[in-house]
């Protein structure tokens, strides 16, 4: 009866753990959890399913489905005692939930934190609308001339933080320092809704660096959210 994104989150929570060393039951310090997760999909069988409707109370499939309890039942399988959040920005989730969960971990509030997210698309067609963000022939060209839309995909990822002089004098294995991030919202000046306006991107990320102390010289690689739209 339960949403395969929180189940599936939930596992990958755990195996997270697992390769960062650490064991839950007997860590001394504050463990938080900071994700979101996509539409649930899923619902729509369990409700129009006569079988599970006599069998399951609404108020279970509300437990085990909802976007709210994605990271609590991480907290509560888990036995982790820090702040646990759901954040929901749509496309932004999973990224937004690192920096939350950075800035958490920098006042204090927790002493490890899992941040990520979980999204799950129904394997089914689409139609093809002339001007809409889906590709007509089912390709995503990012950051190419032909690019003519993007496509629903699935994915789940977890990292595992810890403050930089607590990883090194933990001896744990570092594959990572992030130096600063930010985030800000482009308003309503924009083409529309779900457009990008580029004055307040160039600003967030300027914003980044200033936290990071980080000049755009320095900067050799740079991955993007490349939807081909």
């Amino acid at each position: 009866a339960m949403d395969p994104q929180q189940r599936l989150f939930l596992e990958c929570a755990w195996s997270a753990l697992e390769d960062a060393g650490y064991n839950s039951e007997n860590y001394p310090g504050a463990i938080g959890v900071y994700a979101g997760a996509g539409m649930n999909s899923y619902l729509f069988n369990l409700v129009s399913n006569p079988e599970i409707q006599n069998q399951v109370s609404r108020y279970q499939l509300f437990l085990s489905n909802d976007k709210d309890f994605l990271t609590t039942r991480v907290s509560y399988k888990l036995n982790l005692r820090g702040p646990s959040l759901d954040i929901q920005t749509a496309c932004s989730t999973s990224l937004v939930a690192v920096h939350v969960a950075c800035q958490n971990l920098l006042s204090g509030e927790c002493d490890i934190a899992l941040a990520g997210g979980v999204s799950l698309a129904k394997t089914t067609g689409y139609l093809y609308q002339e001007g809409g963000i889906y590709s007509p022939d089912g390709h995503c060209r990012a950051f190419d001339a032909d690019a003519q839309g993007t496509i629903a995909g699935s994915g789940l990822g977890i990292v595992v933080l810890e403050r930089l002089q607590e990883a090194i004098d933990d001896g744990d294995y570092i594959h990572a320092v992030i130096k600063g991030s930010a985030i800000n919202n482009d308003g309503g000046f924009k083409v529309s809704y779900t457009a990008p306006r580029i004055d307040t991107q160039a600003a967030v990320i300027r914003t980044a660096q200033a936290v990071a102390e980080v000049e755009p010289t320095d900067i050799s690689y740079i991955e993007t959210h490349g939807t081909g739209t």
